[in-house]
């Protein structure tokens, strides 16, 4: 075993970007061009595996391809479990993103390079597996930044998620315009209107495997100034050593190696995110139907003319990140105030999931809206529901988003002793596993229930499962030993 010097002091003398160490904005970066990639391909999986051959599509039905969808994101959530478990104990953080780094990268390749059945079933493989050993090492990098007890940890995983969501911002606006513009070919329809004959989703896939190599090279060249040696080494073979703040005060803190058994305090600790793990399980189902059902119901039963422009269906998968661009420094500043100080993690994520339920009553309001009629045995969209409710929908899953997500790499990094820390990290994206294969069973079904009974059912559950949790924080909040 080595002994760790005190890297952190050492990253502090670099001085500091708006109170936090540069290590942080470098991650924020690689994160972005990651997630650039990702939701660049998230756009217009599901709509490329639905449109006709001729489209430049798979022609997959659609009920198949939000199953598909459901087991694909549920899968690149579960592989970090994996991911983390070889990083603790085998390569660290980082030789763990580097090799998930390029793993996605040559996912994408083969996405824009086979564009069969075949092809679809390779790339998803290699993101899945890429995904598991990038995803849980960069947000421990983010913890492993800070002291124990450092208030500042919280605001900081707000910063990191801007950065996740700047890069899934500008994704689907890139891949709307190479997809639908410049690689489309088009034509006109009976009316004289201009329409898209094929679409060029290969070259969206090959914009996201720009962004990820791009995010490679960007942490490899500058890691070793900005991150030291902090996730180079497996943790097996560190004896850690940190300074923890107590009251204004510095303890100097050893944490045992990584055969010592658990403390009672560290297993209680442990069992609280396996607990919120289990809980935030539902609102991934719900929030992520974003990328399935409800981008398929956009596509056919929202109004998306604005003038004399009709807004391409992929680019709602931006409004999400840009409301969690423009929200993110607010809520990062209430978490620091006294009144966001004083609410318990649980607290949030019980306020997140009522949100989200919130949201989906308002697109129980669209289908309202919508008029259809069959007419030769085809249904005919007489009257779209308006773009509003869409809007209005994103807005309210995008403050549960921000009451639960960037809460929840935080509070996780807090909790688990530092010899797990990315093993249960991936345990805490495991929620994501377990919800994205859910909400593809339940996007599945939208066809056979249709789109008002599904809205409804999510949006009343999550909103009575927001009030238990709510009910039990205060137990939740004794098991995790004065972390908030």
């Amino acid at each position: 075993m080595t002994q760790q010097r005190d890297v952190i002091a050492e990253i502090e003398k670099q001085g500091t970007i708006f109170g936090h160490p540069k290590g942080l904005y470098l991650l924020f970066f690689t994160e972005l061009w990651e997630r650039f990639s990702y939701y660049g391909m998230r756009a217009i999986l599901v709509l490329y595996m639905t449109k006709l051959y001729v489209e430049n599509g798979l022609e997959i039905p659609k009920g198949t391809a939000s199953l598909v969808y459901g087991f694909f994101t549920g899968f690149v959530y579960f592989t970090p479990i994996i991911g983390g478990w070889i990083a603790d104990r085998f390569i660290g953080q980082r030789n763990a993103i580097t090799i998930g780094g390029i793993t996605m990268f040559l996912g994408q390749i083969v996405l824009f390079s086979l564009n069969t059945h075949v092809g679809l079933a390779i790339g998803l493989l290699l993101l899945i597996i890429g995904n598991g050993f990038f995803k849980p090492n960069i947000s421990t990098l983010v913890g492993r930044l800070y002291r124990q007890g450092d208030a500042k940890r919280d605001s900081a995983f707000s910063i990191f998620y801007m950065g996740i969501n700047l890069g899934a911002f500008l994704a689907p606006i890139v891949v709307a315009i190479l997809c639908n513009d410049w690689f489309a070919t088009k034509g006109v329809d009976e009316n004289g209107k201009e329409v898209i004959m094929s679409y060029g989703y290969k070259y969206g896939f090959l914009a996201a495997a720009v962004g990820m190599l791009i995010g490679q090279l960007i942490f490899n060249a500058l890691a070793k100034k900005y991150l030291l040696e902090i996730g180079e080494k497996p943790n097996k073979k560190i004896q850690f050593t940190d300074v923890e703040l107590v009251d204004s005060t510095t303890v100097e803190v050893n944490t045992p190696t990584i055969d010592a058994p658990l403390t009672r305090e560290e297993k209680q600790r442990v069992s609280v995110i396996f607990i919120l793990t289990a809980f935030i399980i539902f609102f991934w189902a719900g929030f992520e139907q974003a990328g399935s059902s409800m981008t398929l119901y956009t596509d056919s039963y929202i109004d998306r003319t604005v003038g004399s422009w009709t807004i391409s269906t992929e680019l709602f998968q931006s409004v999400n990140p840009l409301f969690i661009v423009a929200l993110a420094p607010i809520f990062a500043w209430f978490w620091g105030s006294k009144t966001g100080s004083r609410m318990s993690t649980p607290v949030k994520m019980s306020l997140g999931m009522i949100l989200l339920g919130i949201g989906f009553l308002f697109m129980l309001m669209a289908t309202a809206q919508v008029q259809t009629e069959i007419v030769g045995g085809k249904e005919n969209v007489v009257q779209k529901a308006g773009l509003w409710f869409l809007i209005v929908t994103y807005f309210f899953h995008t403050i549960g988003e921000l009451c639960i997500s960037p809460v929840g790499l935080s509070v996780v990094t807090k909790l688990a002793p530092i010899k797990l820390a990315s093993m249960l990290m991936g345990v805490w994206m495991l929620s994501t596993f377990v919800a994205n294969i859910l909400g593809g069973f339940i996007a599945a079904y939208v066809e056979k229930l249709g789109a008002a009974t599904i809205f409804m059912s999510i949006g009343g559950f999550v909103i009575c499962l927001g009030l238990v949790m709510l009910t039990v924080s205060r137990r939740l909040s004794k098991m995790m030993h004065g972390v908030k």
